[in-house]
């Protein structure tokens, strides 16, 4: 392992944002493993320095503007758009779909960055995705702390991560007995 990946993996693990038992991922999948980033980004020194290393792996991509989904994407988006010195806003949750809100627009053309904490499928990354291409914007990449998808997930523009890890996952109904045994959490995102 580089020596990023283990001071990227230690940060995590000193935290406690890798947790160990058995979880019921966004996704509705379970895991014996979880990444809860919330614990991570509550140590600003962590979060200075995760967004430290992300950045320097985003210096082939220029962009005016960081979009974060809201909540996972909220501390680590504001800090790698504070360190490039563009701006920042947010997506959030409306009847269950991330929306603009509170003002926020983009120009047409306007370079956006999309940050997250960690990608399991994808699903809210592709929800900024369209609309920062809604807005007529156009997003450059995308950048996120954990891949857990090991690089499965797809965007249709760059991705870059800190780690990519892949712990196994189960649908609800394929839950592995050794797996069930362990009380259920769910954590949330």
């Amino acid at each position: 392992m580089a020596n990023d990946q283990t001071e990227i993996l230690s940060i995590f693990t000193r935290t406690r944002a890798l947790l160990e038992g058995h979880f019921v991922l966004r996704s509705g999948l379970h895991s014996g493993h979880y990444f809860q980033c919330a614990q991570v980004c509550q140590r600003m020194d962590a979060v200075e320095r995760l967004a430290e290393l992300l950045v320097a792996k985003l210096r082939d991509h220029s962009f005016q503007t960081v979009l974060a989904p809201a909540m996972g994407g909220l501390v680590i988006g504001q800090e790698v758009a504070r360190q490039a010195k563009v701006r920042y806003v947010f997506a959030e949750k409306e009847n269950n779909v991330l929306v603009l809100r509170r003002g926020f627009t983009f120009a047409p053309g306007e370079k956006v960055l999309i940050v997250e904490d960690v990608v399991t499928r994808g699903g809210r990354v592709i929800e900024c995705l369209n609309l920062v291409r809604q807005a007529g914007a156009g997003p450059v990449a995308v950048a996120m702390l954990v891949d857990r998808s090991a690089g499965q997930a797809r965007f249709d523009v760059p991705a870059v991560s800190l780690l990519e890890l892949s712990f196994p996952t189960y649908a609800a109904d394929a839950v592995p007995d050794w797996l069930a045994k362990i009380p259920v959490q769910k954590p949330g995102s």
